[in-house]
């Protein structure tokens, strides 16, 4: 049986892999959906200096402190950013990266130059995300009515810096890896030449799936098998 770390997204927290978590747990496997700092449940502890690194030092502790091997680490959206810092911190314990409809930027980077955001957005000095009637009309658009009030109702802004920094990357890019590409087809961002540019680079096996960019709750049952592959 199979170990696997699930990391959300931007405006999300672990409660977006719940209904893949819960498949994964009944085929027998050992399944961590954590919030990220200052998301989620955790969104009362938004403050300044939240970053990807320090993200990808949470994760990187959880699999110490949990004294995980032989993981599958798997990331969606800005997530991928995340697991690979993540990656380089821990890759002892690692056995597949998988990106889910992910961001996977180069030292230096910035999400802003890669993803076209649509306006309006809510930003502060700590946090910035789409409005809720935004996230609602379109990146909500593809679920159900049930599934979209229930995503909405756990929206949360997201660290700023975790978005805005440029990436800091030490290796990653220059090792080797066993890794996986999903692309979400009715998906906008990230857009697919930054998909296939990392899949390319990873020389990392590819799928697509015909659904938008929240497959966890869009097309759970497809993209559950292929986290099972």
């Amino acid at each position: 049986m199979a170990t696997y770390v699930l990391v959300h997204g931007a405006y999300q927290g672990g409660w977006i892999w719940q209904p893949v978590a819960t498949r994964l747990r009944a085929a027998g496997h050992t399944v961590y959906a954590p919030s990220l700092d200052g998301c989620g449940e955790r969104a009362h502890l938004i403050r300044a200096g939240i970053t990807v690194a320090t993200q990808a030092q949470e994760i990187a502790q959880l699999l110490f402190y949990e004294d995980l091997r032989d993981v599958r680490l798997v990331g969606t959206s800005s997530g991928g950013m995340v697991i690979c810092r993540a990656a380089e911190l821990a890759r002892e314990r690692l056995a597949h990266l998988v990106f889910v409809d992910a961001l996977a930027l180069l030292p230096g980077e910035r999400v802003g130059s890669i993803v076209n955001r649509a306006a309006p957005y809510e930003t502060s000095a700590i946090a910035t995300g789409p409005t809720k009637a935004d996230a609602e009309r379109r990146l909500f658009a593809d679920l159900t009515p049930e599934l979209r009030a229930w995503a909405l109702a756990r929206y949360t802004p997201h660290p700023i810096a975790a978005l805005e920094a440029p990436m800091e990357l030490d290796t990653f890019w220059q090792q080797s890896w066993h890794a996986t590409v999903i692309r979400c087809m009715r998906s906008v961002n990230p857009p697919e030449t930054h998909q296939r540019r990392a899949a390319e680079r990873l020389q990392a096996s590819w799928h697509e799936l015909d659904t938008g960019h929240y497959p966890m709750l869009s097309a759970t049952e497809a993209l559950t098998q292929l986290l099972l592959a």
